[in-house]
Parts: C-alpha cells; sequence; structure tokens
C-alpha cells in the first residue's frame, strides 16, 4: 500500500511528516506533479504550472509560490520579473498525490498574457472564444 492509500480512510486530524509524503508523490518522469493555483477570494483557477520537491520545499519555506519552468529547466518564482507574486496561503495534495492546490493571493495579472487567469480560452459550441481581455499595464 502506498501513503496516499493509508490516508484514504484516516479521521481528519491525522498527521504525516512532510518529507515522508514529499518521498511518496508519484513524480513524472521529469521529476514534475502538476500545480494548480486559485485566487483565495474568488476561487477562480488562476494558472496550472509544475513543481518538483525543490519548488514545493522553497514555496513552503518562502510562501510565496515557486514553480519548476519546462522550457527553462529551472526554479522560477511567480511575478520574480513581473512583479505579479502569489503569495501562498495554503497548499494541498489531492487525494493520490498527483497534484497540487495552491491558494493564492494573486498580485496582479496571473497570465504571462497580462490576463488575470491564464483560462480564458472558453469553447462555445464548435468554437473557442477569447473571453477575457488582457489588462492594460
Amino acid at each position: 500500500m502506498t501513503l496516499f492509500t493509508d490516508l484514504e480512510d484516516s479521521p481528519r486530524g491525522t498527521r504525516v511528516a512532510l518529507d515522508e509524503l514529499l518521498d511518496a508523490l508519484p513524480y513524472n518522469e521529469q521529476g514534475l506533479i502538476a500545480a494548480v493555483a486559485q485566487d483565495a477570494g474568488s476561487r477562480e483557477v488562476l494558472m496550472l504550472a509544475w513543481m518538483n520537491r525543490t519548488a514545493i520545499e522553497t514555496t513552503l519555506r518562502e510562501g510565496v509560490a515557486c514553480y519548476y519552468s519546462r522550457s527553462r529547466q529551472t526554479l522560477w518564482r511567480k511575478g520574480e520579473s513581473s512583479g505579479h507574486v502569489q503569495k501562498v496561503l495554503d497548499l494541498r495534495f489531492d487525494c493520490d498525490g498527483d497534484a497540487i492546490l495552491l491558494t493564492v493571493e494573486q498580485t496582479g495579472p496571473a497570465c504571462h498574457t497580462n490576463r488575470p487567469a491564464c483560462f480564458y480560452l472558453q469553447v462555445q459550441d464548435q468554437e473557442v472564444v477569447v473571453v477575457t481581455a488582457p489588462e492594460s499595464g
């Protein structure tokens, strides 16, 4: 049995050492886990990014979102160049450990397109429609 299977029937308040849980995560071939950032106030899903163990530990230590850039092959702190920082209020793992949910206070737009969130392409019938304009800066 895996740690996550063991936790399925655990009562509220059950505790597990963070290192033990991080060791048990089912990282993909690149050593990454999908991470979803959600706005703490509106509950809107802002973005999907990737985290490795170091990004998770850095996020928890610093209190701001740190992700792993697959294109640059390095850690990046959300907002390090734009100033659009994500203050992390809560970090949770899903039931089988293959996704992370970060509840954040977002400063400025979350998307690199300067939109509030990355999910601005909406399917409507047989078309995809841009439903959010970029913020003027």
